[in-house]
């Protein structure tokens, strides 16, 4: 999986495969492994380099935030194939396509056919690597159609549902 991660205000690019406990990959063309354990809902425990770290990762409003060793750091999470160049801010006039960020399973229905919901409202939740990730509505609106079910598998850029 690539993706474009920015941790307090530092963008890196990782690859990561994920083998149970094992990660494997690249920061930013440099490679490392790494064991991870979620220790309770969105803490976990990362021995890296013969180091053990401690990360608690919290979704609210305004993102991600990363909490570990006593720091905070606002972080956020982008696909880069998600990008599109050139293409300036998003249109949100019109029908929109919600499309699954990353692989994972769906966990939770938030909204349904028929709802009228807020920009930014939670549509659904996606579990991905042992980590909720909410995805949210790109524009205020009606849900047209939910595409996704409760426990349904899902692929990067699949569409989950629609609002108009």
């Amino acid at each position: 999986m690539k993706l474009d991660v920015t941790i307090g205000g530092r963008k890196r690019h990782v690859e990561l495969n994920r083998a149970a406990s094992r990660v494997e990959g690249l920061i930013d063309g440099r490679s490392f492994e790494a064991d991870v354990v979620e220790l309770r809902d969105g803490a976990y425990s990362i021995l890296i380099g013969g180091r053990s770290i401690e990360v608690r990762v919290e979704v609210n409003p305004a993102g991600l935030r990363v909490i570990s060793g006593g720091r905070e750091f606002a972080a956020s999470v982008s696909d880069p194939r998600k990008i599109r160049r050139g293409a300036g801010q998003l249109s949100t006039e019109g029908r929109q396509n919600v499309n699954a960020p990353m692989p994972g399973k769906v966990v939770r229905l938030l909204a349904k056919a028929g709802d009228a919901v807020k920009v930014g409202q939670g549509l659904l939740v996606i579990e991905a690597m042992k980590m909720q990730n909410e995805i949210r509505s790109p524009k205020s609106g009606i849900v047209e159609k939910v595409l996704a079910a409760e426990g349904q598998p899902v692929n990067a850029g699949e569409t989950l549902a629609v609002v108009a």
